[in-house]
């Protein structure tokens, strides 16, 4: 199991099955191969489809960090790019 240590928590990513794998901005993008800020846009709060409570987290306060279950999130991009796909055909 892959742990991370921020500045207040220590986050552990979770590989076992039926378990999801919640992991800070940085991290989650790194895993997602696209860069902390396009993950942030594709907040539904930023207009994009990654829905709060279900693709990410937010901490209990304005500088905690925004944790991101990383498979959701792949499963949301591997959609959305097979639609990008179909409207080209």
């Amino acid at each position: 199991m892959e742990s991370y240590q921020g500045p207040h928590m220590t986050f552990k990513a979770t590989s076992t099955k039926g378990e999801s794998c919640w992991l800070p901005t940085s991290r989650a993008a790194i895993q997602l191969g696209c860069s902390p800020e396009h993950l942030k846009r594709q907040r539904d709060t930023k207009g994009g489809f990654l829905e709060a409570g279900t693709h990410y987290s937010l901490g209990m306060s304005v500088t905690a960090p925004i944790t991101w279950n990383v498979e959701l999130v792949r499963e949301a991009f591997h959609r959305r790019g097979v639609c990008a796909r179909q409207e080209l055909s």
